[in-house]
């Protein structure tokens, strides 16, 4: 939601990063596969008990996210580049899950039923986007709901600032997930039927 909403908010910043990124020779999947790397590493910093070191990592790898979109928007995008995108996002959340579930293996229960709850969002949202006619700005439709990436890297920091309540926050994040794949399934009803 915040994505959608507020981009543009910070869209002139990414514009510039991007602008210099591509006159250093860049590539936007050069940047997706940075950004991704940066973002593996917040999940190692966080088994490691480097909470605040992780925290930078897992933003900064977003901001890169947002970045390579933006280049790939000024170049040529490609189809290739999308799968590396959105594959490459789920790989970091789930290394930052991981990365609490195994430093903290009590509630590896909620972080399993967690990793079930995006596999299942991400599904609904890629399949949607690969069987709708509508045009977007981006390669595919894009289906807007309660949990974006913005959303997803807000309640990963609290899980990573606030390990003392970590079984709580994962929970607040399954449901986020479960409503917005309701959410997703409901529009896609709309959308396709």
């Amino acid at each position: 939601m915040i994505d959608t909403k507020a981009r543009h908010l910070v869209q002139p910043v990414i514009e510039k990063t991007a602008d210099r990124a591509l006159k250093l020779g860049l590539t936007a999947n050069q940047v997706t596969v940075i950004g991704f790397l940066i973002g593996i590493s917040a999940g190692v910093a966080v088994y490691f008990g480097q909470y605040m070191l992780g925290l930078a990592l897992l933003w900064f790898s977003g901001y890169l996210d947002a970045v390579d979109g933006t280049m790939a928007r000024k170049t040529v995008s490609t189809k290739f580049g999308t799968v590396l995108d959105v594959s490459f996002d789920r790989l970091v959340e789930v290394a930052v899950i991981l990365g609490l579930a195994f430093r903290y293996p009590d509630t590896m229960w909620a972080s399993l039923l967690l990793l079930g709850s995006i596999i299942y969002c991400i599904t609904i949202f890629l399949t949607v986007g690969a069987v709708a006619d509508e045009e977007t700005e981006k390669s595919f439709y894009y289906q807007p709901a309660l949990a974006e990436r913005t959303e997803g890297f807000i309640l990963l920091s609290l899980m990573i600032i606030f390990v003392d309540y970590l079984l709580f926050f994962t929970l607040l994040f399954l449901a986020v997930e479960i409503i917005t794949a309701i959410q997703r399934l409901l529009h896609a009803k709309r959308l396709l039927a």
